[in-house]
């Protein structure tokens, strides 16, 4: 006897092929409108990013089941619609009352039932008392461990981990977060929104807390689930972009913010929003950063985009104008340590590293030691890594102004640092204003530190700071490689333009791929016509294939 139609479906769909699962569902739904068919098709659709559909057919597929008195499945039903109205959509008001609808179904099956440890999660997501929430949690733990149940267990176990980061307890967070990424990398869970919900936390917990060499294992050890599922999916990718930013996996970076950006072109702004802040950072530490000013057109008052913004008027000159938009990001006594944790300290110590830079422009020393030794404060009760190291780099800074002995040595400190949390452009930042420390008095120590410097920023292709390691190495009379004539005098954007001209490709199709704008091609177009001498469009496209230069 051969197998169900719905059997078949659902095969497919677990091989990975969601298009086909999709219309298998599709054909099925004829004969049997059923929750399974339902929630079959639903999932297809998530999984080929049809996120709107998905969530109407998980609302009918949750009817269906509680029709059928089969609570487990018509809550699971309700909390992925929950999930993708509000998570993925942005419709929080939706998004509450499908939990409600979730819970309440849950818990028409009464507390000696597992769907009850559903209930005790939901109620911790709207639970303001972080202890409260960690007793749901743990009560929910010991519900999915008692019925043998993956999903509830580790589902729990993630959010319990998120309660930690948020209370200063990371390394305990984080090594709930691994053990409940075992299970979901081990195929011990099944549903769809746990464990996309569960890898959107992790990432978030990574980014904000700049854990790279834990996201780089996770990522590495997921790829295979990754490359079959959603994970890391829609506004999660700002995330994961913004990870693989910091490690200074450039090109990967890239594609997942702009995928992430261009998914949510139409409507979902606050998702769209995020993957183009990340992108701008993307762009300023490539130095691009005309590209990184049109990205952040209106958000200039963004929460997220302040350091970004910060930048780009302390690299126009503008340092006023900076200063005071960092200063009113970090208003408080010069004394004072976030409250709220780990996580506000985290987000605030990036843009008091970037003050003291704008105070010292302003040749404000005094300030800038101040705005230092808070950050030092920081670093020293939340032990972050990065913020030690941060912190130190901010105190060369300081130490150098001021032509202080230990400069040095707290610059090293930051280099150290930053090469142990595996974030290799603050990095080599750090090794920079090392060279520039020993400029004037060992100058043969300066050569050694910018060249290193040098190497890094070229690796990375951070155009703006290779100049700046290539100007300090021409002071004391170093050599320094240059660009060959022809392609090699063209930058990297300048490359890739000439690629896609090669591929026949017009400006607003060059401007789409790369995700600029189609003046901004103009003007690369024209700047290697002028370069390589040619005349035309038409010129340069022969001189990319003859060359050999592909996208």
């Amino acid at each position: 006897m051969g197998r169900a139609p719905t059997d078949e479906a659902w095969s497919v769909l677990r091989a990975g092929d969601a298009a086909a699962a999709r219309r298998a569902f599709e054909a099925a739904l004829a004969d049997n409108d059923s929750g399974e068919v339902r929630e079959g098709l639903a999932t297809a659709l998530y999984l080929e990013h049809m996120y709107v559909e998905a969530a109407d057919q998980y609302e009918l597929a949750f009817s269906a089941f509680r029709a059928a008195h089969d609570y487990m499945a018509a809550g699971r039903a309700a909390r992925t619609a929950a999930w993708i109205r509000g998570s993925v959509l942005g419709e929080w008001a939706v998004q509450s009352g499908w939990l409600a609808r979730a819970r309440t179904v849950f818990a028409e099956a009464g507390e000696n039932q597992p769907e009850y440890g559903w209930v005790l999660i939901i109620e911790s997501f709207s639970e303001p008392d972080p202890d409260v929430r960690e007793a749901l949690l743990r009560r929910a733990m010991e519900i999915g461990r008692r019925f043998h149940d993956p999903d509830i267990e580790n589902e729990a176990l993630a959010y319990l981990a998120s309660v930690y980061i948020l209370t200063d307890r990371a390394e305990q967070g984080f090594l709930l977060f691994d053990e409940a990424l075992a299970a979901a990398c081990t195929g011990e869970m099944t549903d769809l929104a746990a464990v996309d919900s569960m890898f959107c936390g992790f990432y978030w917990a990574c980014e904000l807390l700049n854990d790279v060499p834990r996201a780089d294992q996770w990522m590495r050890a997921a790829a295979g689930l990754m490359s079959q599922r959603n994970v890391v999916a829609a506004f999660c990718r700002a995330h994961y972009g913004g990870i693989l930013t910091a490690a200074g996996r450039w090109p990967e970076a890239e594609a997942e913010l702009v995928k992430a950006a261009q998914r949510f072109e139409r409507g979902i702004s606050a998702r769209r929003e995020a993957a183009l802040i990340r992108l701008a950072d993307l762009r300023i530490r490539q130095g691009r950063l005309e590209e990184a000013a049109q990205l952040l057109v209106g958000l200039e008052h963004h929460p997220d985009a302040v350091r970004a913004v910060a930048f780009l008027h302390l690299a126009r000159g503008q340092t006023a104008v900076a200063r005071d938009l960092l200063e009113r990001a970090t208003e408080g006594p010069d004394d004072a340590v976030p409250q709220a944790g780990l996580a506000a300290a985290t987000m605030i110590g990036p843009l008091l590293g970037l003050l003291v830079e704008v105070q010292l422009a302003e040749e404000d020393v005094d300030a800038a030691g101040r705005t230092a030794l808070r950050l030092q404060r920081l670093a020293d009760a939340q032990h972050g890594p990065y913020l030690i190291a941060a912190a130190a780099l901010a105190q060369g800074l300081v130490c150098a102004a001021t032509d202080q002995r230990d400069a040095r040595a707290r610059l090293h400190r930051a280099m150290e640092g930053f090469a142990l949390a595996q974030l290799p452009m603050e990095r080599a930042r750090a090794r920079l204003e090392m060279a520039r420390s020993f400029a004037e008095g060992s100058p043969e120590l300066a050569v050694v530190e910018a060249k290193g410097a040098l190497a890094d920023f070229e690796r990375l292709g951070a155009a703006r700071y290779a100049d700046a390691a290539g100007a300090l190495l021409r002071s004391p009379g170093a050599r320094v490689r240059t660009g060959a004539k022809g392609v090699g005098a063209l930058t990297k954007r300048e490359t890739e333009v000439l690629a896609l001209l090669g591929a026949g490709l017009s400006n607003p199709e060059i401007a789409d791929r790369l995700y600029i704008t189609r003046k901004t091609v103009e003007t690369h177009v024209g700047n290697l016509l002028s370069k390589l001498g040619l005349r035309n469009r038409a010129e340069a496209a022969a001189f990319a294939v003859r060359e050999g230069i592909q996208p």
